[in-house]
């Protein structure tokens, strides 16, 4: 019960300071805007272990967070298998090969008004179907191994950003366009001065999209067959073994590796697309 006290008088105290920060003239400073969401991330895993621990709730059903970090700390070797597994060889290829495929597409498209009014409507229907359907069919195409997951990742990233590159690829205005072409400029130099340059905050914004699809698609796909060892299988087998302290420690991990993977794209948005008025304070 003591616990449980703590816990709400910790977050009732985090609360008030949070509301006073956002409130005073140091709201704006850099070290605040950190200290906040880390604050608030604090308030809730010291909550979480208060109601745990004070409620008395089973660890099969719910750990606290103190028995996740023990279960994480004890099983590093483990989890750093299944990250290798599932992040670099399944999300980080796959999406490396869709995002590849996907911006050469659009560069066909742009060229091609006949995909354009074909290879759209097809991908917006290939963009809603479930992974669920498509998973089960790719691992029996390309086997249990990691390839069926970068496969199952390509899929669902590549009409993301294939989508958002056609569109940014659209955003250079007729008055840029006529310029270019008063200056004799070919496509290939219209598009690397001009349109590329206009097209980088919609293919951005494709991009960290399919950050978070890719690292989902890598551990959905495992569910469906997988070698002994990826962050899908590890959990798909914690919840049958009631190993649900490593479940979460798996889950960690993958929000880490999911939030670490979508920071680097949106800071290279931001060395890349410094001119844009979105990246100015």
């Amino acid at each position: 019960m003591s616990w449980l006290i703590f816990s709400l008088v910790f977050w009732v105290g985090a609360w008030w300071l949070n509301a006073w920060l956002a409130r005073s003239i140091y709201q704006d400073s850099k070290g605040v805007r950190v200290f906040v969401p880390v604050l608030f991330g604090v308030t809730l895993l010291i909550l979480w272990e208060g109601l745990v621990q004070g409620l008395g709730v089973s660890p099969v059903i719910l750990p606290p967070p103190s028995m996740v970090a023990q279960t994480f700390v004890n099983s590093t070797d483990i989890l750093w298998q299944d990250f290798k597994q599932t992040v670099f060889k399944g999300a980080f290829t796959g999406f490396a090969i869709g995002a590849t495929a996907a911006f050469l597409t659009a560069v066909l498209i742009d060229r091609s008004v006949f995909l354009t009014r074909g290879l759209l409507p097809i991908g917006n229907f290939v963009a809603a179907l479930p992974i669920v359907g498509i998973a089960p069919i790719l691992v029996s195409w390309f086997g249990f191994d990691w390839h069926s997951k970068a496969a199952v990742v390509v899929v669902m990233v590549f009409f993301p950003i294939l989508v958002n590159t056609v569109q940014g690829l659209r955003e250079a205005d007729a008055m840029q366009r006529d310029l270019m072409r008063t200056y004799a400029a070919s496509y290939t130099q219209t598009l690397i001065k001009l349109r590329l340059p206009a097209a980088m905050p919609f293919i951005f914004n494709g991009l960290k999209i399919a950050t978070t699809l890719a690292l989902i698609g890598a551990i959905v796909a495992e569910y469906f067959g997988s070698p002994t060892r990826g962050m899908g299988f590890r959990i798909s087998t914690g919840v049958g073994s009631l190993s649900i302290d490593l479940v979460w420690a798996e889950i960690a991990v993958a929000a880490v590796a999911g939030t670490v993977f979508y920071a680097l794209v949106a800071g290279l948005e931001k060395m890349v697309t410094f001119w844009h008025p979105s990246q100015r304070r």
